[in-house]
């Protein structure tokens, strides 16, 4: 069995609907202990630093993530730079435009607690900004109706991936645990 990595996005935790689902139907399954959802900083040094630390201990092909919004971002990093698979929810891609409109004190959406989003942030993504180069080991998940981010951009920049785009939705993406034996056939090394 592989481990699963959930990657939240901006302002989220591993307290977000789409990681608990994910655990839970896991945990259901007898398979609770392969999976890890991080807490990743706003800071992008320390989110980096965070993922280094985590996925230097587990084995690539034995390993997937499911990074959405700003997490599919970084998911795509670490498949670049560590060489797992992925599974992108609505992933933002040259997040520095989304990051800027958050500039100063945000309250993260599940904790409460502030979070300090300072402008050098927007600036600091682009050097962990990855052109997908390994088209096997990325599943593009999106929907057309993100009324965060466009699901376009995703199409574009995942060109070349397995890619399941569809109608309406929302950027929670709706319906995500009808997705989970897929993904985690996917993470499995099912087809790409």
């Amino acid at each position: 069995m592989c481990h699963l990595v959930y990657l939240h996005g901006l302002l989220s935790s591993p307290a977000a609907g789409k990681a608990r689902a994910t655990a839970d139907w896991l945990k259901s399954r007898r398979l609770a202990t392969h999976f890890h959802a991080p807490h990743l900083p706003v800071d992008p040094d320390e989110c980096a630093s965070v993922l280094r630390n985590l996925l230097a201990g587990m084995a690539p092909d034995n390993t997937c993530l499911i990074g959405s919004s700003l997490g599919g971002f970084w998911a795509t990093w670490a498949v670049e730079t560590f060489g797992c698979r992925a599974v992108l929810l609505n992933p933002a891609v040259q997040p520095s435009t989304l990051v800027a409109r958050y500039v100063g004190e945000q309250r993260n959406h599940h904790t409460g607690e502030p979070e300090l989003i300072l402008p050098q942030f927007a600036v600091r993504l682009a050097d962990y900004e990855r052109k997908p180069a390994r088209p096997e080991r990325y599943w593009l998940l999106a929907q057309t109706g993100d009324e965060t981010l466009d699901y376009r951009q995703a199409v574009a920049w995942y060109a070349g991936c397995r890619q399941s785009i569809l109608p309406g939705g929302d950027h929670g993406f709706a319906d995500y645990t009808d997705w989970l034996p897929a993904i985690l056939d996917f993470a499995q090394g099912g087809p790409a």
